[in-house]
């Protein structure tokens, strides 16, 4: 601002700085703007920018600067760090016209070193809270700054604290509703993929990544996890989806007929070819070769494999010439391929080819908050499939769901909850009901005490709900308060 700004001028100022920074959502873009406002209106030769970093009252990071050079404005902030300091402190604006005789910064070095004449220094306050401030200083005049200026860039700091709040929940709101795009869009990958725990929904992340791309794909995981569901939805989402899906268990074909079921053979190749057959690698040319259980493919096979995904061509059993093929290879195991690799027993070539991207799936013991979900969705498919007309989960079945340890994983848990449902005799499920046969069987509601029973269910009825207290307290038919109380006599405040 200069000495010949009127009131009315700075008034108008104001106001176009206002809607100036509050048009800016981009805080990068906005603190830039902020800055050259401020040494535009004040002439400044130089201006910083600072927020407060951490819980220390004194910390602070340089967000923005003008005319400084890095190296000044990195490990420490090269004009007065006294000045900065103060304000950000107490919250009150400085001003000095000769900082080199002012007696509040005779012991400043940056001050002396740099000859500083003019420094004006305002907070960004936030309602009581100082979040920053805005330096500006000159080398040049003692009177660059007047109170004038002072007065105008203190509301100008307020205007500009606002629109940096703003910015920050604009910023926060984005983020949120990226997340919730992203988990709209990956429980519209298949409805069958349940699950909303912290790994579960990396894996979603991941399958996202890939789906439109042709790169290998690896997924491992102990068994029952979903391999082939995630391998499914992977093929039905990409753009290979109007072609053939082609899943193969590698254990399940023997040895001797594993290579003319994957790549076919011609006449006469062996005893019985009476006619030319196609392999599987041939029904999906266009489409996606599951191979579920490649830890199990013969050392010879693992060979011709390869050739496959490099060359993108095969032979026939007995035929002379190669063919081409267009398919995405997608693999599955549940052993550990690199100790397979130092054993010998797996090719370290095909384990890179076939690990471009490596999808792991945790074990449902490491994903126990699905639980609840996954056990409304395969209770209301089972009643569905089976026509029973049972209601609903009993709490107390919850809670016993919850403590499984479910060694099978997530297909254990599906035959459990189907195995409930097909011999429920009421409306709700009981515990009794996944004790009645299978090996779950010996553990009876008899060998829990009382205590132990009204934790299970407590603890599986707040994980049914999701962590809401409020109507775990609701379903249960207990008051909030008494809630609260067993928790933190579980230490679960």
């Amino acid at each position: 601002m200069t000495e010949t700004a009127k009131p009315a001028d700075n008034f108008q100022a104001l106001f176009d700085v206002a809607r100036t920074l509050q048009s800016i959502q981009d805080a990068d873009a906005l603190l830039e703007k902020i800055l050259e406002i401020a040494m535009t209106h004040l002439s400044a030769e130089r201006a910083c920018l600072l927020l407060r970093q951490g819980p220390d009252e004194d910390g602070y990071a340089v967000a923005a600067f003008r005319n400084f050079s890095t190296k000044e404005t990195s490990d420490a902030f090269a004009a007065s760090s006294s000045v900065v300091k103060k304000v950000m402190t107490t919250g009150e604006p400085v001003l000095t016209s000769d900082a080199l005789t002012d007696r509040r910064f005779v012991a400043s070095e940056s001050i002396i070193a740099q000859k500083l004449l003019s420094i004006i220094c305002i907070p960004l306050r936030s309602g009581d809270r100082v979040g920053g401030a805005v330096y500006l200083d000159s080398s040049v005049s003692r009177k660059a700054f007047t109170d004038d200026a002072l007065k105008f860039l203190t509301v100008f700091g307020n205007l500009a604290a606002l629109a940096i709040d703003n910015a920050k929940r604009y910023a926060g709101l984005r983020e949120a509703n990226q997340r919730l795009i992203n988990e709209v869009s990956a429980s519209r990958i298949s409805p069958s993929i349940v699950g909303t725990s912290p790994k579960w929904k990396k894996v979603m992340e991941l399958v996202q990544r890939v789906i439109d791309v042709d790169a290998a794909v690896l997924i491992t995981g102990e068994s029952g996890t979903g391999k082939e569901l995630i391998a499914r939805a992977v093929h039905e989402n990409g753009n290979r989806q109007e072609k053939a899906f082609v899943a193969v268990n590698c254990s399940a074909i023997p040895e001797q007929l594993l290579e003319s079921e994957l790549f076919g053979y011609v006449r006469g190749a062996f005893t019985g070819a009476g006619a030319d057959k196609k392999g599987l690698v041939e029904v999906s040319d266009g489409g996606t070769m599951f191979l579920d259980e490649i830890a199990d493919l013969p050392l010879a096979m693992q060979s011709k494999l390869l050739r496959l995904l490099q060359e993108k061509e095969y032979r026939r059993v007995g035929d002379t010439k190669n063919r081409n093929v267009d398919i995405r290879m997608i693999a599955a195991t549940n052993r550990n391929l690199p100790d397979e690799v130092k054993a010998g027993r797996f090719r370290e070539d095909l384990y890179f080819r076939l690990n471009v991207v490596d999808i792991h799936l945790p074990p449902l013991r490491e994903r126990a908050e699905d639980i609840p979900a996954l056990a409304r969705h395969f209770f209301k498919r089972a009643c569905e499939t089976h026509r029973r007309p049972v209601e609903s989960i009993g709490p107390e079945a919850m809670a016993w769901l919850y403590h499984q340890e479910w060694k099978g994983n997530v297909r254990e848990f599906q035959n459990a909850i189907e195995r409930a449902v097909v011999l429920c005799r009421g409306k709700q499920l009981t515990q009794e009901d996944f004790l009645t046969g299978g090996e779950h069987a010996s553990k009876s509601l008899r060998s829990l005490t009382l205590a132990e029973l009204e934790r299970q269910i407590i603890e599986g009825t707040l994980a049914e709900m999701q962590g809401n207290r409020t109507r775990t307290a609701e379903r249960l038919g207990v008051s909030l308060r008494w809630l609260q109380y067993r928790l933190k006599e579980w230490g679960k405040e």
